[in-house]
């Protein structure tokens, strides 16, 4: 009798820590998967795409669905990696528009309008992009010169750009910065938007950087060859938005 009351008290122990387990897996995916639908990233870029987040109870968040573009998978990724308490996240995503082959037009195209919707200083979605054997040429309104030139510095950086054709008009309403819609950008989006933009730029793709944000604050850190490239990095960062200061701590090998 003793030897059953002991059996039943553990197979009961048993149970229950399986349920604790099964709760406490649900609360956890719950959670990962408000976070990153209120995310920016979500509201913002992917807010067409059918993402679905399911997770193990290992902390390993599954990402299923389909999404617009080859580019969203990487951003969906890496903004849901950030989210605390992931340890890693298995990327299932498809894309609509299928994975164009690395420095091809369709992957270049897709590259240039990722990189300009990051970047505040820029119009995302005023400019239109044309891709054909490697030239860009661009298309639509800026609100300044500076902004037209920038526009130009940004795509000539992109990987697979050979040259860059800016026919964009400059609007005669004297604005000099682009008007961005007002939603406040967490953490977890500026991180992401920072590294898939450094990826997405031939001169900082190879780095190897940490990022880490914190009400908006951003450090940097890692090693650059030499002080320009540190420079380079610098500017690129501190224009993504929803970054309010920047701290480089990179070190020059």
């Amino acid at each position: 009798m003793v030897k059953l009351k002991s059996f039943n008290a553990l197979m009961t122990s048993v149970v229950t820590l399986g349920l604790v387990a099964s709760v406490s897996a649900s609360s956890f995916g719950e959670r990962i998967e408000s976070s990153a639908k209120k995310s920016y990233v979500f509201m913002t870029y992917l807010k067409n795409d059918a993402i679905k987040i399911t997770t193990a109870n290992d902390s390993v968040v599954t990402l299923s669905g389909t999404v617009a573009e080859w580019s969203h998978r990487s951003l969906a990724e890496e903004t849901v990696a950030g989210l605390p308490g992931v340890k890693s996240v298995d990327n299932k995503l498809e894309s609509k528009s299928g994975h164009p082959a690395e420095n091809s037009d369709a992957w270049i195209g897709m590259t240039v309008k990722t990189v300009l919707m990051f970047h505040r200083n820029v119009s995302g979605v005023k400019t239109k992009v044309e891709v054909k054997e490697g030239i860009v040429t661009l298309r639509g309104q800026a609100t300044s010169e500076a902004q037209k030139e920038l526009t130009t510095e940004y795509v000539k950086d992109v990987n697979g750009v050979k040259e860059v054709k800016n026919e964009m008009v400059v609007e005669k309403t004297g604005k000099s910065v682009v008007e961005k819609v007002g939603e406040t950008v967490d953490d977890v989006s500026i991180t992401s938007q920072i590294k898939i933009a450094l990826l997405f730029h031939r001169s900082t793709n190879v780095l190897k950087i940490k990022v880490a944000t914190k009400d908006g604050i951003v450090t940097v850190s890692g090693v650059a060859k030499n002080s320009a490239e540190k420079d380079l990095v610098t500017k690129l960062v501190q224009n993504i938005d929803g970054v309010k200061s920047l701290e480089n701590a990179m070190t020059i090998e």
